[in-house]
């Protein structure tokens, strides 16, 4: 395709930027009026404390309706990259393309969602190419810490973008092949316009650490250790997986797994035929009856995620793996952000069971990141030479303290975008041009809401101001003829202040509010509940310094 006068390429990130998770990236070329886009990963975040009762998050694809998506590119298979596919595809409807251990994923995510006979799934053989109109993408092999990460070498007639996903440098991947600085090199020797790159470890000097180490690492402790042993780490982390399952057999050891995600990887490692040579895992009938000095449990679980099998182990609801006293838990993973008091807990309980604890920070080598280093960073940079760095999978401090790295190193330009922001990468100076939609979409109760969804701004202010109920029968002339009824939900009592005290109190607040209304407002539903509520969350003001959601019954007679 030759380029025309007025065609434009340019970088759209409607998530992962400013953030760390929920990656989904899109590049545009041609003229304004007339773009064509390929978009890159589609992916989740996670609920927390701010969002109760929503688990899963995904961004808001909204720009893209109406828009010529020509593909949708999937660089690896982590949930912050493909996780939202089932939630999203049918807002883009464009074909995937993937490698076979992505591609084995998922599908398993499409019929999850059964929309796996609507969606047309390629896969891509490892170093291959996909033509998308103006974008030539050719899947460049990376490591990280799950199987076949792709970068992506994106050919246009404006230039060429490295698009790195999620990457790190190691010289002994376990699974896998090694980074393809070859490849990225002779990127490099051709001219790198612009390169798209992760950010999550910049503030750490070095290098993030091999996969080797922590094979070495592991079959030193475990080879070491009598009693049962349960292993946490990501079960997306094939390589983590093939270590620790090999430490297992060097020591005399069978492998159980527990939790639903470390069997549906292990299937998807097999197919692509890792994990080939190693015994069959136990059963959990088999795991039951096993010798204790002689079995290992592969668990999820590591960031003390409640419904994961080392929670239920630590809770001692889990239907097979019995742990106490004289017994060990390896926790071989990192403490993602905002998990601190999650794991904290889960660790506790195991601790008090009599469980002894190993994790990175009192046994050194038995975790090491996916991302990559200080030095890692300036390695990439040397093989590719870009002359714009656009640094992405970061919070803000991250992107700008990649873009002063760049800098330091010679990059001549460099573009810290947010969510929304379009970056030209051609022709001209390297630029944001325009900011568009962005967001989240939450999912909640099976569906998708938008952050202002009335249901969780609902939750939210519940859970903190607590649910006053009150109930009362109004006859025809507007008068109260029965008992106040008052309910309330999540707000305190005490020896002091007696909640039924409280209550009674409110109930005279109501009774004195709904009488002094005139003839014509008790005649109107909408005028008793908001005076109700009025008086309600005044007076809730001044005992609990709370102002709880009201719900108003009106019975008329």
């Amino acid at each position: 395709m030759k380029k025309q006068t007025n065609d434009e390429l340019v970088f759209l990130p409607l998530g992962g930027s400013n953030e760390i998770g929920m990656n989904l990236n899109l590049y545009g070329y041609g003229p304004e009026s007339n773009r064509q886009w390929m978009v890159v990963d589609v992916g989740v975040t996670f609920g927390d404390l701010s969002t109760p009762g929503v688990d899963v998050i995904v961004p808001d694809p909204a720009f893209l309706e109406g828009e010529k998506i020509l593909g949708i590119v999937l660089t690896h298979a982590h949930e912050d990259h493909i996780g939202a596919l089932g939630w999203l595809w049918a807002r883009m409807k464009a074909p995937l393309y993937a490698t076979p251990f992505t591609a084995y994923l998922i599908r398993d995510k499409l019929r999850e969602a059964g929309i796996l006979d609507q969606v047309k799934l390629i896969e891509v053989p490892l170093g291959g190419t996909v033509d998308l109109g103006p974008f030539q993408v050719t899947m460049v092999t990376m490591t990280h810490s799950i199987a076949e990460p792709n970068g992506l070498a994106i050919k246009t007639p404006l230039g060429t973008v490295f698009h790195t996903g999620d990457w790190k440098i190691d010289d002994e991947p376990v699974v896998g092949e090694l980074t393809d600085g070859g490849a990225i090199s002779a990127l490099g020797d051709e001219g790198v316009l612009a390169m798209v790159c992760d950010s999550t470890n910049v503030f750490v000097d070095g290098v993030a650490g091999s996969e080797g180490g922590v094979a070495r690492a592991m079959t030193k402790l475990i080879s070491g250790l009598k009693g049962r042993i349960a292993v946490g780490c990501f079960a997306s982390n094939v390589a983590r997986m093939d270590s620790v399952i090999r430490a297992a057999e060097a020591s005399g050891r069978r492998v159980s797994l527990a939790g639903r995600s470390m069997h549906r990887i292990t299937a998807a490692a097999k197919h692509v035929g890792m994990l080939s040579d190693i015994k069959p895992f136990l059963t959990d009938e088999e795991a039951r009856v096993w010798p204790e000095d002689e079995i290992l449990y592969l668990c999820t679980g590591s960031q003390g995620e409640s419904r994961a099998a080392l929670s239920r182990v630590a809770e001692g609801t889990h239907p097979v793996i019995r742990l106490g006293r004289g017994d060990h838990c390896i926790f071989s993973s990192r403490v993602i952000p905002g998990n601190e008091l999650s794991i904290g807990r889960l660790q506790d309980k195991l601790a008090d069971k009599g469980v002894r604890l190993y994790t990175e920070k009192d046994h050194p080598g038995i975790h090491v990141s996916g991302h990559p280093c200080r030095d890692e960073l300036r390695q990439m940079y040397a093989w590719a030479r870009p002359q714009i760095s656009v640094p992405t999978h970061g919070m803000r401090r991250h992107l700008m303290e990649h873009a002063n790295l760049a800098r330091d190193i010679g990059v001549k330009e460099q573009v810290t975008p947010r969510n929304g922001d379009m970056v030209r990468l051609a022709p001209g100076p390297a630029a944001i041009i325009d900011e568009v939609p962005s967001g989240r979409l939450y999912v909640d109760g099976g569906m998708l809401v938008t952050e202002q969804g009335e249901a969780l701004r609902e939750r939210r202010h519940a859970s903190t101001n607590g649910i006053l109920v009150v109930s009362f029968a109004l006859d025809g002339r507007g008068k109260i003829v029965s008992d106040i009824d008052m309910r309330a939900i999540g707000l305190p009592s005490g020896d002091e202040r007696p909640l039924g005290d409280a209550l009674d109190g409110l109930a005279e607040r109501v009774e004195q509010v709904v009488n002094g209304l005139k003839p014509q407002a008790r005649d109107d539903d909408d005028a008793v509940e908001q005076a109700v509520a009025r008086v309600l969350k005044k007076a809730s003001q001044q005992i609990w310094d709370r102002r709880p959601i009201v719900e108003t019954i009106v019975l008329r007679l």
